[in-house]
């Protein structure tokens, strides 16, 4: 239900998606940016139930109460522990363990505010979990949410992380002044 309202919202909006990835990948981390705008959280959801995609992102845990709970659940959150012995990227790459399907968004930028200095994060919870990074964006230029291609990291984190950020240029943010490499 959620993704027939996700392509008529899309196509009310002259939004379109583009999937840039083997439909048989079942697991990936998706780096998600630029991330310069509160409308990135609705337009990227949006688009990846549009795309029949089964998309999760993480939430403290303590937002998963009434009244909250079951709507950040049936959006696609999962809960994270930030106090729990256990680090971040542990924690997820166990969910990636556990699952048979799951697509993890995460925006590296960590703010809406400029910041050249990425959270490195979904680089390590994808080394950890052995799964792929693919890129996730939303050019509002041409109205598109799209996924893809994947990342081939290299091992070099600082070198990839510029190849990340340059990627992204490519794509026009809601607020492209707030998008610093």
């Amino acid at each position: 239900m959620k993704n027939a309202f996700a392509r008529f919202i899309y196509k009310l909006l002259g939004w379109k998606t583009k999937y840039d990835l083997p439909k048989e990948l079942k697991k990936y981390v998706v780096v998600g940016a630029p991330h310069t705008s509160n409308w990135d959280g609705i337009f990227s959801p949006l688009g990846v139930w549009a795309m029949d995609l089964e998309f999760r992102f993480f939430v403290k845990k303590e937002l998963f109460r009434f009244p909250f709970g079951g709507i950040i659940r049936w959006a696609g959150g999962l809960p994270v522990d930030r106090k729990k012995k256990e680090d971040l990227t542990t924690q997820v790459a166990n969910y990636f363990k556990n699952s048979d399907s799951l697509i993890i968004g995460i925006t590296p930028e960590g703010t809406r505010s400029p910041n050249p200095k990425w959270k490195k994060g979904f680089y390590y919870i994808a080394q950890k979990a052995n799964v792929p990074i693919a890129f996730g964006y939303l050019d509002y230029k041409q109205k598109i949410c799209g996924i893809g291609p994947l990342f081939e990291p290299s091992g070099d984190i600082e070198k990839d992380m510029l190849r990340l950020k340059k990627h992204f240029t490519q794509y026009t943010p809601k607020h492209p002044e707030k998008f610093k490499i």
